[in-house]
């Protein structure tokens, strides 16, 4: 009798490679290229280590994307979109326009505290060129129109000078933050929980916060 033969067994990648050929490797990419952004920052990043990550070989990232730069905009485009999302989380629900405003600055924070390479790739200088990064500003911007609607619920009959003024401010404020936590300048936290309450407190402190 002939015993049958055992099947072989299957690479660990090979559920990996099967996803890539319906079309997920433009995803994964970017999956992997934030995970190597967030333990080597943009300098260490290239498109040889990324492919290293994603378990594929060094020419599959070149299908998607021409270079560093266009695998680093889809980076900080999905950024963007997580920062938003952050956001609109923490201030949903809110009682009254000041809370709401606060959710929004604790969205902004806490999104940095737990991305922050990812958070200096979106707003450092790379992508100043409209031109060639037209639709990741579109997405960039989504999270200012949430803050300057925020702004303007809080200062009903305000001017747009008086409104741009106070966004200014707002996202100064929230901004400045984030960064030094960021770059540890200070120490406002070491958990989410943690960071979030320092940034309502933070918050409160704007005049256009103040629960009316």
């Amino acid at each position: 009798m002939t015993m049958a033969k055992k099947p072989a067994k299957k690479p660990a990648n090979a559920s990996k490679s099967a996803a890539y050929h319906h079309g997920d490797l433009k995803r994964e990419l970017v999956a992997a290229g934030r995970r190597v952004l967030e333990e080597s920052g943009v300098e260490g990043l290239s498109l040889r280590g990324v492919a290293r990550e994603a378990g594929v070989s060094q020419a599959a990232p070149y299908h998607h994307f021409a270079d560093k730069d266009a695998l680093l905009a889809a980076i900080a485009a999905e950024g963007f979109a997580g920062l938003s999302a952050e956001m609109a989380k923490r201030s949903s629900g809110a009682k009254n326009s000041g809370a709401h405003m606060g959710g929004l600055g604790a969205g902004y924070i806490v999104f940095a505290f737990e991305n922050p390479e990812l958070f200096r790739l979106m707003h450092g200088p790379r992508f100043a060129v409209a031109e060639k990064y037209d639709d990741l500003l579109v997405i960039a911007s989504e999270s200012f129109t949430m803050l300057r609607d925020g702004v303007a619920a809080c200062l009903p009959g305000a001017s747009d000078a008086d409104i741009d003024t106070a966004c200014t401010a707002a996202w100064s404020l929230v901004h400045g933050a984030s960064m030094l936590i960021v770059d540890k300048r200070i120490e406002a936290g070491s958990t989410v929980e943690e960071i979030a309450a320092f940034a309502d407190t933070l918050t409160s402190q704007l005049p256009v916060s103040r629960p009316r």
